[in-house]
Formats: C-alpha cells, structure tokens, sequence
C-alpha cells in the first residue's frame, strides 16, 4: 500500500522534471545570447537536480534493504543536491547581470 503511494506520486513527479529538463535543454542550446543560455541553463540544472533527487528517493524507499539500490540512491541523492544548488547558484548570478544589463 505505501510502496504503492510513494510510486503513484514519485513517478509523476520525475516524470515532469524529466520533461521540463528536456525543454530547458533544447532553448538552452538555441539561445544566442549568452546571459539568455546561463539562465536557461540553470534551470536546467534545477529540474535535473530534482530529477535526480526524486529518482533517489525511489531507490532509497524502495529498497527492501538492497546495498546495490541503497548506494545507489545515495549517489543520486549527492548529484541531485549538487545540481539543484549549481542551478540555483547560475540562475541567481544570470538574472543579476540581466537586470545589470538592463539598466
């Protein structure tokens, strides 16, 4: 019953961060101007970051106590943390020199 709740409401969600990372991916590599492309890539790096995270808490609540799927988890947990705090980091720095850049 619980495994169950925790995949009707996981899988969605990687599911849309999957294709919002495939979106931000696509008018990332079609931006020309390179303020424009950071931004784009930071949210990138956002959707993947909660992507990944997700994709972890599936291995770690679903376990049934496997090393292999434990670690796993473990691993994506640490890139998904790392890319949601990169892509945070870019998006800040880009909408700063856009709103620079406008003035």
């Amino acid at each position: 019953m619980v495994t169950q709740f925790i995949q009707w409401f996981l899988s969605p969600v990687i599911f849309i961060s999957a294709l919002f990372a495939i979106y931000f991916s696509v008018k990332s590599r079609q931006a020309k101007e390179p303020i424009k492309k950071g931004i784009l890539g930071g949210k990138l790096n956002i959707s993947m970051g909660i992507m990944l995270m997700f994709i972890s808490f599936v291995q770690l609540f679903l376990s049934n106590e496997s090393t292999l799927r434990i670690v796993l988890g473990a691993v994506f947990l640490v890139l998904g943390i790392f890319n949601l705090f990169a892509g945070m980091r870019n998006l800040s720095f880009y909408q700063r020199k856009a709103a620079q850049h406008k003035q």
